[in-house]
């Protein structure tokens, strides 16, 4: 069951993610811009993983720029 949320969650950031053509890396670049330090990798192995908290999904999605998330198709 937590597999289905974890999944739900990985696939909302990676869909950001993909929506405005952010690498990991650039990532990285945005999340330190805001003051957030991390790597390529260890953002790669979360995202992966479906595992990281919600602290780092809004850092992510404010780094990013997105303001709205879109839960379905």
């Amino acid at each position: 069951m937590d597999q289905d949320w974890e999944g739900k969650v990985k696939g909302l950031l990676k869909a950001e993610l993909k929506r405005r053509n952010v690498t990991y890396q650039q990532l990285v670049e945005k999340l330190a811009a805001i003051g957030v330090s991390e790597t390529s990798e260890n953002i790669a192995n979360k995202i992966s993983r479906g595992k990281f908290t919600a602290v780092f999904l809004v850092q992510c999605l404010e780094a990013i720029g997105c303001q709205t998330l879109r839960m379905g198709e």
